[in-house]
């Protein structure tokens, strides 16, 4: 069942996991009953009810006979999901003391074409105003769709303009929200190298690949203007 995969991924073991959305399914049930339904030993489903109560995903319902209820999985999800967002926050601000936001001026040198598109998706699924890109359709393609709803998004081909990759590769271009920026260029089927590229906060390079963008989409050489998603 997906749903106790989930649960474990949570931090549940699976037998609470198979406990709690056995109890989901029946509402209120005696521990003998949950255990029939969530395929539990026996013995183990009383200490594994006990340990949802401890976690509060579960409560006794009288003694005579003991029954247990769940915890809604709406008020659970949701609270699940503070707790997720309050150890991001902590985590957010304990590496920011360890490792402090780049200098625009550095430069990170990419190596392979897995590790650009892996950068690429993150920068786009990140976006909160713009995203420009042009070149490799195939990546371009996978980004347009990835792109948050309410981002404008400025895409072109580059034809039509001056080459910015040597022969034998395809280039690639992408600016986020005025803060990143990564020019890339894959290698052709059939040439020698490996895809590489580089990522940078430098604001002149991100204003650059904007307005090369920009001046592709004029160019008319493929999709291009603003699209908002």
């Amino acid at each position: 069942m997906s749903a106790v995969i989930h649960l474990q991924a949570l931090g549940l073991t699976e037998y609470e996991a198979r406990a709690y959305t056995a109890l989901l399914a029946l509402g209120r049930a005696v521990p003998a009953r949950v255990a029939r339904q969530a395929g539990i030993p026996r013995p183990k489903i009383y200490e594994t009810l006990e340990r949802l109560e401890g976690r509060g995903l579960a409560a006794r319902m009288g003694q005579n006979p003991l029954e247990y209820a769940p915890l809604s999985a709406r008020e659970y999800l949701a609270r699940a999901r503070r707790s997720f967002d309050d150890r991001l926050g902590a985590l957010d601000r304990d590496l920011s003391r360890l490792a402090p936001d780049p200098a625009p001026e550095a430069v990170y040198h990419l190596y392979g074409e897995a590790a650009i598109r892996s950068l690429c998706e993150d920068l786009t699924l990140n976006a909160r105003r713009s995203v420009y890109m042009a070149g490799e359709s195939s990546l371009a393609d996978r980004l347009e769709r990835l792109t948050p709803r309410g981002v404008a998004l400025h895409r072109a081909a580059l034809t039509g303009l001056p080459s910015i990759a040597a022969v034998g590769q395809r280039a690639f271009l992408l600016a986020r929200d005025g803060e990143a920026a990564v020019i890339a260029h894959f290698i052709d089927e059939g040439g020698h190298g490996e895809a590489h590229g580089v990522h940078t906060h430098n604001p002149v390079v991100i204003h650059l690949i904007e307005g090369y963008v920009g001046l592709a989409a004029q160019q008319g050489s493929g999709p291009g203007g603003a699209l908002t998603s």
